[in-house]
């Protein structure tokens, strides 16, 4: 998936453990291998090239994870869409090579094909439509988080009791330590990623981060973060990273970037509507905002 993963569990000693993280690395590779766009075989990569040809006949799961994935989309006024795999990798690379920014024009043109809504799914024969020719969708916003949750539910049936499932950031955690306690994990500091600003106790949440300290491109002395606005194909400006919290991993991973594009009132209000979903923004001039009932030590 591009991510490092890492896994801790709990378990009566070093064996069982072992054997448990295996059993979580073969689920998260099973669910690379369904979702991922590298291979040419997999459902992703067929639904892409039959983009206003005709429906592709899915497993359920892809259905499902699809038809949940519209739904983050209709309650983020599209500022989550998995159909943004139609921006061209010449548009936006994010690798050194890149040295000025896309016009607005140019960009806008190809945001076009961007649009959750010309996903059509049909239920009845659990088939995917991509209404317009060159459409292409992609889990990169919410393929890591679905990959922990997974994971997790897998442990949780094998009977281990608690343990972690962090995919590059954004991760899910279960039962207690060792100790007693809940799990202690840090909210990374934009400008020191590997030093925390704050901590949270959390057991059975998970947490997901988007933040422009991952993938950037500076330009003219300005930072650009990877996260691109669906509506202009530009990259979003003036938030540093998004810290979601919520008691399901994909849900997390999936909130984290909308609401970097939605921006801070906007994406506070939305947060606030949702139960059971909290939220830390860190803007530009390092300011923090959370939502309702959050307290940082």
């Amino acid at each position: 998936m591009g991510n490092n993963f890492t896994i801790t569990v709990v378990a009566v000693n070093e064996k069982t453990g072992n054997e448990y993280i295996n059993l979580a690395i073969e689920e998260i590779k099973r669910i690379e291998k369904l979702l991922t766009t590298y291979k040419e075989d997999s459902q992703t990569n067929q639904i892409n090239q039959n983009a206003g040809i005709k429906p592709v006949k899915v497993d359920l799961e892809v259905f499902n994870l699809i038809e949940r994935s519209i739904g983050i989309s209709s309650i983020t006024q599209g500022a989550f869409d998995i159909s943004y795999g139609s921006i061209d990798k010449s548009l936006w690379n994010f690798d050194k090579s890149m040295t000025i920014l896309p016009d607005a024009e140019t960009a806008l043109k190809m945001v076009h094909l961007i649009d959750y809504r010309n996903i059509i799914l049909d239920r009845e024969n659990t088939t995917v439509f991509l209404r317009e020719k060159g459409m292409r969708i992609g889990f990169g916003g919410i393929g890591k988080g679905y990959a922990a949750e997974m994971a997790k539910q897998i442990l949780i049936k094998h009977n281990v009791q608690s343990g972690i499932i962090n995919a590059s950031g954004d991760l899910c955690a279960w039962g207690l330590q060792p100790n007693g306690k809940k799990w202690t994990i840090g909210v990374a500091n934009p400008d020191a990623p590997n030093a925390a600003f704050s901590y949270m106790e959390i057991s059975n949440k998970a947490v997901a981060t988007s933040g422009n300290y991952e993938k950037f491109v500076t330009i003219n002395g300005k930072k650009y973060s990877h996260t691109i606005d669906p509506k202009t194909g530009l990259p979003i400006t003036g938030i540093k990273s998004v810290t979601i919290i919520s008691s399901n991993a994909e849900f997390a991973d999936a909130m984290a970037t909308p609401i970097a594009v939605m921006g801070i009132k906007a994406g506070l209000f939305l947060i606030d509507q949702i139960p059971d979903l909290y939220c830390i923004i860190i803007d530009d001039n390092n300011k923090i905002y959370t939502s309702k009932n959050i307290r940082l030590k």
